[in-house]
């Protein structure tokens, strides 16, 4: 643990820890004269060596916290909460109600993996044994276990959106819409001086206006500060109706064909958005209707979240609910739990749609589906989300003509669809927008971006004239002085 530097007892700082420059591991530590105040606490994803190491790497000590602000439910944001109890964090993690029941499911699901991970690596060093080089990385175990992660969930406090909150001696905290996924928050984090109330707005991440089932942004006002994600910096999106008229496309055409729709898609909010849409083209009798199969263990728990949070929704949706036209129930859709279940479908032959994880195609029951269906050409995989370098999405979406899976290779024959349009992140336009609405601010610290979509806000930013600043890794600023006026 690096040496925690006592900062001035009558300034007001913030140190940018991780998600700077790139976008992962998001967390930021603001310091007042009475209190620090962690903002999100996400998992910074890496090499294995890399991944343990600044996962469990402090500049600050995590038992001098006195609250954590979390904004959203997404691993990169909350992932390392519970590492931080490990090392010594007591504090209240301030939150909605849904990230709270979102979180339960998510760092569990996080658990899990790093668990089953450092089993297989211990089951290869026991077959490697004497076989292993000194300078090999050693097999770290997990950062925490599921129980702890459970432990963990057990110190949230969830508040409302537009509740305003005391969370330490000087330091108020508000949450907010952010319309990105369900309970997902922009915070207003105000900071009392003697002389003023320093207002800085949290908008990280954000998402977009006409999302299907969310509620728009919320725009702060009278700002001091703002901190901004800028993950689509430098690109614009599809208009979002499009992907429902891509999704209604490629599925008449697959049925046309007699084939199966796979669709790898992310457990939360990219798996109930696509089968929302789903209800949506059967209700209007814009595709056939045929089987559909969400085939994750984990989507099906989120989806119960969403059943249970549908105050946190958009009118439409509270409305289609209280017509018992739920998006989440409806013939033909069926939530597959046991593996036998799940790899029965493979030797059904009708026309289908199966959603299952993982999102990137890098693990979960996507594989066995596409192992099974991607050799056909009637078959589609239709991609929703975004895939990283060197993954088998990735591959895929590149539509290169070998693929492998579990070490085995496959010839890609299957149509391949990618609808870009369901990103739950503002693009560039949306960004500059919302920057300009929450105008007028002292400073935007761009940061949750590649540099070089962080650059080309920072740009666009510079144009408008709205002071903006990309803070690097650990850098701290300062945002007042007791006696700081305005």
């Amino acid at each position: 643990m690096k040496k925690h530097k006592q900062a001035s007892s009558r300034q007001v700082k913030l140190q940018f820890l991780g998600g700077v420059r790139t976008v992962t591991g998001s967390s930021h530590l603001l310091t007042t004269p009475k209190s620090q105040i962690l903002i999100d606490a996400g998992l910074f994803y890496g090499h294995r060596e890399e991944f343990y190491r600044v996962n469990t790497t402090f500049s600050y000590h995590p038992s001098k916290i006195s609250a954590v602000a979390l904004s959203h439910a997404h691993i990169d944001h909350c992932g390392n909460i519970p590492t931080l109890f490990r090392y010594g964090l007591h504090a209240k993690i301030y939150t909605t109600s849904a990230t709270r029941d979102l979180c339960k499911q998510m760092l569990a699901d996080s658990a899990r993996v790093q668990e089953e991970d450092f089993r297989y690596l211990k089951k290869i060093a026991h077959h490697m044994r004497g076989q292993v080089r000194r300078d090999a990385p050693r097999f770290r175990g997990p950062l925490y276990t599921e129980r702890e992660a459970l432990r963990a969930v057990g110190r949230f406090r969830p508040l409302h959106y537009g509740q305003r909150f005391k969370v330490s001696h000087d330091v108020t905290l508000t949450f907010f819409d952010a319309g990105h996924i369900l309970g997902a928050s922009v915070i207003l984090i105000e900071v009392h001086m003697q002389h003023k109330t320093i207002r800085i707005g949290y908008a990280v991440d954000l998402g977009r206006k006409d999302l299907p089932m969310l509620n728009d942004p919320t725009v702060f006002r009278d700002l001091d500060t703002l901190i901004l994600e800028s993950t689509y910096g430098g690109r614009m999106h599809a208009p979002i109706p499009e992907a429902k008229e891509k999704l209604r496309d490629a599925i008449t055409r697959t049925v046309a064909r007699r084939g199966k729709i796979i669709i790898p898609a992310f457990a939360l909010e990219r798996t109930q958005e696509v089968v929302y849409y789903i209800s949506e083209l059967l209700k209007e009798k814009a595709i056939p209707e045929i089987p559909i199969y969400v085939d994750s263990p984990l989507a099906a728990k989120i989806t119960e979240v969403f059943r249970r949070n549908v105050h946190y929704m958009n009118h439409e949706v509270k409305n289609m609910i209280r017509r018992d036209h739920s998006p989440f129930d409806f013939a033909p859709l069926r939530y597959v739990q046991g593996q036998e279940e799940s790899k029965s479908l493979n030797n059904d032959k009708r026309p289908m749609i199966i959603l299952a994880g993982s999102g990137m195609c890098e693990a979960g029951r996507v594989l066995h589906h596409l192992k099974n269906n991607i050799t056909e050409s009637r078959n589609t995989v239709l991609v929703v989300g975004y895939m990283a370098k060197n993954t088998l999405g990735k591959r895929i979406v590149d539509r290169e003509r070998i693929v492998r899976i579990y070490g085995l290779e496959y010839e890609l024959n299957a149509e391949v669809v990618v609808i870009n349009a369901l990103s739950g992140h503002a693009d560039a336009n949306d960004l500059l927008r919302y920057a300009q609405e929450c105008s007028p601010f002292k400073r935007v610290f761009l940061v949750h971006g590649d540099e070089e979509q962080t650059k080309s806000l920072y740009d666009r930013f510079q144009e408008h004239q709205l002071n903006p600043y990309m803070p690097q890794k650990d850098e701290e600023v300062l945002l007042c002085e007791e006696g700081c006026r305005g």
